[in-house]
């Protein structure tokens, strides 16, 4: 396989992330029980934790004790309560949309903590990224609760800074093992936050359960592993550009299975997403931070520095 075959793997891999966490928000606005956020998040986390981790059959031993806790919080603790209220508060299109300043958060952080600067390539791709997700937030419904806003803005600053760590924290260990642990720590401190401040668990129906289930293995245990996948091989720039199919697939959804119109403005938004899809896969070469080691060549891997990035 050739080395731009290899980087078009990675990058199908990763997109899988974003597409299945797009429908989400679908799924969450017309299919899970309202109310109940910490239930939600929990039984979307706990499940997927524990069959990864049923698949790795490996604890956590070392410094990964207290890093599965923190990365648990950031990517599952606190991130799946405000997704699932901003789903709640916006609809499907804007709350997905939000997302598109993804690029833009990953590449800030990548700056400090991996010591990745974003090339000319990723900033512009991110440029069109944030105009075009503008556009759709802008113009996506008539009335645009802010609060649901801030909180997918948390959500997203929240991610990244989950996704960059557990970069920045890579090593020799399974990837099934280390999101195992990381979603069974999240999962955990999601259950007894849910039996301490909401009590019993939602009443259910059938379709409930299946929209559960499907959120778990697919949009969570699948899904992140692929996308820490594509942060162990692409730069956090590209990834970040990768993660703007989630608004692009919640719009999509948002239009085609619940009757969201889209206006004109809003189209154009989607057509600039497209475009920064297609320059964040750009051929150029890495440009370093000053002090960091790294291979200068095109789509080059970085010599002991992790390469990355979510959503």
């Amino acid at each position: 396989m050739s080395s731009m075959e290899a980087k078009w793997r990675w990058v199908l891999i990763c997109a899988i992330a974003p597409v299945s966490w797009g429908a989400t928000y679908f799924v969450t606005r017309h299919f899970l029980p309202d109310g109940a956020p910490l239930w939600s998040a929990a039984l979307r986390a706990l499940p997927a934790g524990v069959i990864l981790l049923a698949v790795a059959r490996r604890l956590p031993s070392g410094s990964w004790w207290w890093r599965s806790l923190v990365l648990g919080l950031l990517n599952f603790g606190a991130f799946f309560v405000l997704v699932y209220l901003a789903a709640q508060l916006l609809p499907t299109s804007v709350a997905a949309s939000v997302m598109a300043l993804a690029p833009v958060a990953l590449s800030m952080l990548a700056i400090p903590l991996l010591r990745q600067r974003p090339t000319a390539y990723m900033l512009i791709g991110a440029v069109l990224g944030v105009v075009g997700g503008g556009l759709l937030v802008g113009l996506g419904a008539s009335r645009i609760d802010p609060l649901g806003v801030a909180i997918s803005l948390m959500a997203l600053l929240l991610s990244s800074l989950g996704a960059i760590l557990a970069t920045k924290w890579r090593d020799d260990l399974p990837l099934v093992a280390t999101t195992s642990w990381q979603l069974v720590a999240g999962g955990l401190m999601l259950l007894v936050a849910a039996i301490v401040v909401e009590g019993a668990p939602p009443a259910m129906t059938s379709t409930n359960v299946l929209a559960y289930g499907a959120i778990s293995l697919v949009a969570t245990a699948i899904a992140f592993l692929c996308w820490f996948t594509g942060l162990r091989h692409l730069p956090a720039g590209t990834v970040g550009i990768i993660g703007l199919l989630n608004p692009v697939t919640g719009v999509l959804l948002g239009v085609l299975l619940a009757a969201e119109s889209l206006a004109s403005a809003q189209w154009w938004g989607l057509a600039l997403v497209a475009a920064a899809l297609v320059l964040g896969r750009s051929r150029h070469r890495a440009i370093p931070v000053t002090g960091a080691r790294t291979e200068l060549r095109s789509g080059s891997r970085m010599d002991h520095v992790p390469r990355a990035p979510r959503g």
